[in-house]
């Protein structure tokens, strides 16, 4: 036979990987504590931004709302008042 492997044996391939499938590497508990505190960062800074965004959004909208509701109360208020300077008149 050409190979020794019996047929059907995997075969062993690293393809760039510095460690085998399963295999451990040694880690720096700084670094990795440091790449930790860089990630809640990131996440706490994308939170915030999402926050700021959603109550800009929020207040438009209620401001919008608001401005409906009292703009047509005005409105009422103004045409009865001059119902009221109409019948005096």
């Amino acid at each position: 036979m050409l190979d020794d492997k019996p047929i059907g044996a995997a075969l062993n391939r690293n393809l760039g990987s510095p460690t085998a499938p399963g295999e451990a590497t040694e880690k720096d508990p700084d670094e990795e504590s440091e790449l930790w505190r860089e990630s809640v960062r990131a996440y706490a800074a994308r939170r915030e931004e999402e926050m700021r965004a959603a109550w800009c959004e929020h207040h438009q909208e209620q401001a919008a709302r608001l401005k409906a509701v009292l703009e047509g109360l005005i409105s009422r208020h103004e045409a009865k008042a001059e119902r009221y300077l109409a019948k005096g008149a």
